[in-house]
């Protein structure tokens, strides 16, 4: 059975979707985009700004499901250019460290929103 996801700690879903759904053990996190919850508004005046806000909004997502950033098994990274590819990856090493999940970063022609970078996640619940 599936547990649909949803709090207040990140933003709402901007389409026909979850911010995540629990499955058995394993939690399948929704792409996070920089949008704070409390006001509604894009943090996007640096790319770290907004990395920043992405991995705070995925935290809270898993949270909300019962897991956390140390659970995480794999994360996809969707970017608006590989010229961040650095700087995001410096602002995601401060999340993930020794115990980093698998991955892939990948830059695509836009993002909703029009953001520069969009992070989803499965992890272990």
């Amino acid at each position: 059975m599936k547990k649909v996801i949803l709090t207040k700690n990140a933003p709402a879903p901007i389409g026909p979707y979850n911010q995540a759904i629990v499955h058995g053990n394993t939690i399948y996190v929704s792409g996070q985009i920089a949008i704070d919850p409390s006001s509604g508004e894009m943090k996007m005046s640096s790319i770290e700004e907004e990395t920043h806000m992405v991995l705070t909004n995925l935290k809270a997502v898993l949270e909300a499901g019962g897991s956390s950033l140390d659970q995480v098994l794999k994360t996809t990274i969707l970017m608006s250019s590989m010229d961040h590819y650095g700087t995001i990856n410096s602002v995601y090493g401060e999340y993930f460290n020794e115990n980093a999940p698998a991955r892939e970063a990948v830059a695509v022609k836009t993002l909703p929103k029009n953001v520069n970078v969009e992070i989803s996640a499965i992890a272990a619940v």
